[in-house]
């Protein structure tokens, strides 16, 4: 069965002061991309989807192909301001991409086939990939719309040099997902970890929580739920311009309404990303460590990643 990978890479890196989806951390000049689209194709995924800006596109499609190839087919999609429902215009002074849940629907026309969605900026670890692939394989015969994450604990998320935002799971008993609570400027100090909500209320964590680090895993049937949650979303939050139509926060409202069940796969991870610039040693650093252990290859471009099946 075919697996797409979609991979979002259109972000501004507002935070981290450069192009992240290109930067340089593997020894032969790999990116965090590379990585995650590698572990996909170690997986069984077959196709990948970038969505990115158009500025950008040139540059990715030289870098991926280089990498990889033929060893995967990708397709780039292309999240723009002006991707609006009918009727709907862009508010003056809006500049900020309108999120990871549009990011989605910016690949809609490319994938038929159950899919991942990952950040391109972020290092899941190999086995995620295969564990929501394996998910994939069991419910894409369901003809419903389906929904998976990989879950990370928040400790292992967290930036030694800032704040960090964090998508806070809570799980029933039986590992599905109850409820989103994103939060911001999460940070460890004092013996304490603290963020702010949405709407502004201080939380306090454990660092034992759960969290969706944007690595999902669904069926094409979910689109036309993402586009109604888009919808509701512009019809009250259109005048706001930093307003963000987040993935974490659609499936948050279609689990309140009973649309969907999304089961949370506990993984490991390694987890890897940089948000600030001064958490690039430390990732280019464990990805060496990794490398030494066998995991991956010095250079991605030399070793084409295997399939399962091959």
């Amino acid at each position: 069965m075919d697996l797409t990978l979609v991979v979002l890479a259109a972000g501004l890196s507002t935070r981290y002061g450069d192009v992240k989806q290109l930067a340089a951390v593997g020894p032969s000049g790999e990116t965090l991309l590379d990585y995650g689209i590698y572990d996909a194709a170690r997986a069984g995924f077959s196709k990948a989807v970038l969505v990115t800006r158009r500025e950008l596109e040139s540059a990715l499609r030289e870098h991926v192909l280089r990498v990889f190839g033929d060893a995967l087919t990708f397709t780039f999609a292309f999240q723009e301001l002006e991707a609006l429902p009918p009727g709907r215009s862009v508010p003056e002074g809006r500049l900020k991409p309108w999120g990871t849940g549009h990011a989605v629907l910016a690949a809609e026309s490319l994938v038929s086939e159950p899919f991942v969605a990952m950040n391109a900026d972020d290092f899941y670890g190999a086995r995620a990939y295969v564990l929501l692939a394996e998910h994939l394989r069991e419910v894409a015969d369901s003809g419903t719309p389906h929904f998976a994450a990989a879950g990370y604990k928040l400790r292992d998320t967290l930036s030694p040099h800032g704040g960090v935002s964090r998508a806070v799971c809570e799980l029933d008993r039986g590992g599905y997902l109850g409820r989103v609570t994103e939060v911001k400027g999460i940070q460890e100090g004092e013996g304490t970890i603290a963020g702010v909500g949405l709407a502004g209320e201080r939380f306090v964590l454990t660092g034992d929580e759960t969290i969706s680090m944007n690595l999902w895993a669904a069926t094409p049937a979910a689109f036309p739920l993402l586009e109604r949650q888009f919808e509701e979303f512009l019809a009250e939050h259109i005048a706001d311009l930093d307003a963000e139509f987040l993935l974490s926060t659609a499936v948050n409202d279609l689990i309140a309404e009973g649309a969907v069940r999304v089961k949370v796969i506990p993984t490991a991870g390694p987890w890897l990303g940089m948000t600030h610039q001064e958490d690039r040693p430390y990732v280019v650093a464990r990805l060496r460590q990794l490398i030494a252990a066998g995991e991956y290859p010095e250079d991605l471009s030399l070793s084409p990643p295997r399939s399962p099946g091959d």
